[in-house]
């Protein structure tokens, strides 16, 4: 009787550590390799309008002083060409934001069809919807309007930012967003680089993969023409742009642009010299985000990315 317990005891256990080896084994083979990571990166050249070809080989991810391995680096283009593309313009600025109506509708017009576009205005802290994401590029131009112009009717910027970020549902397509604001916090204040709604922006940004460009536009009363505030509304611009891996354009002053269309140029130029990157980055122990840096030994270009991507850990087997 002895004898058939410990034979029974014996097989139990044995069938434990066979289920547990394999599943054992399966999450170190993974930590060992690293779990793939995805982020999208533009193509940036040091001068001129001629991008130089960047290869797989000649993309280099870096965590640290670890280099991790790239298994893709896919351009943007043909059936990977997909995106959705958010204009977020702040309903503070002033009448001169009205102006620049007219290069806005060409650039939406202009996009090809594989782009869907989404027309928010910032409000109170919220992203207020005047058009969902849409093939119909007409359509989209029709939702642009003049800004109510009324001072301090969005508390921060980044509030509105988020809440737009927030309520985005996930795809496989890229995702970025258009930025037109004073880029003023008017909610916490400015002259704080540590800014805790510009961070919080950020990193919803950098979890969601959503790369932000920005132009500035003055927003309405003193605050519209006042040097500082107007000064540290452009840094912060400058910063969620620059931490998402998109771009900035600014006048280094108070005053309007007199035209967005060469920044809209810009932008178009650089939606197009995009590429789908995946690389295996270090397991972490729980989800989040992973510092990164981005490299290649190709001349005159430079790999425009977030500072930061999401990792999840290594998947229960």
């Amino acid at each position: 009787m002895n004898t058939c317990r410990v034979i029974a005891n014996t097989v139990w256990i044995l069938t434990i550590c066979a289920n547990a080896v394999p599943r054992s084994l399966a999450q170190q083979a993974a930590a060992a390799s690293g779990v793939p990571a995805h982020m999208v990166v533009t193509v940036e050249p040091h001068r001129g309008s001629d991008v130089p070809t960047v290869n797989r080989e000649d993309v280099m991810v870096y965590e640290g002083k670890d280099r991790d391995r790239v298994t893709e680096w896919i351009p943007a283009q043909g059936e990977h060409a997909a995106l959705e593309f958010f204009i977020l313009l702040d309903d503070g600025s002033d009448s001169s934001l009205g102006q620049q109506l007219q290069d806005l509708r060409k650039f939406i017009e202009g996009q090809p069809a594989s782009t869907k576009i989404g027309i928010a205005y910032m409000q109170n802290g919220t992203a207020k919807v005047e058009q969902n994401l849409t093939s119909d590029h007409a359509q989209a131009a029709k939702a642009l309007r003049l800004p109510m112009g009324a001072g301090g009717g969005n508390g921060s910027p980044y509030f509105s930012l988020s809440d737009l970020i927030k309520r985005w549902p996930e795809s496989t397509a890229r995702r970025e967003v258009l930025m037109i604001s004073d880029g003023i916090d008017r909610y916490y204040g400015t002259g704080d680089l540590s800014d805790p709604y510009l961070d919080e922006a950020i990193g919803s940004a950098q979890r969601a993969g959503i790369l932000v460009s920005a132009i500035y536009s003055p927003g309405v009363g003193h605050f519209g023409h006042s040097y500082w505030q107007t000064y540290w509304g452009q840094l912060y611009l400058a910063q969620v742009a620059d931490r998402s891996g998109g771009e900035s354009y600014y006048i280094g002053f108070s005053g309007p642009p007199v035209s967005v269309a060469p920044y809209l140029e810009d932008l178009t130029r650089r939606l197009s010299h995009q590429y789908l990157l995946t690389f295996l980055a270090k397991p972490p122990k729980k989800a989040g985000l992973q510092p990164v840096k981005l490299k290649t030994e190709v001349s005159n270009v430079d790999l425009v990315s977030a500072d930061r991507v999401y990792v999840s850990p290594v998947p229960e087997q």
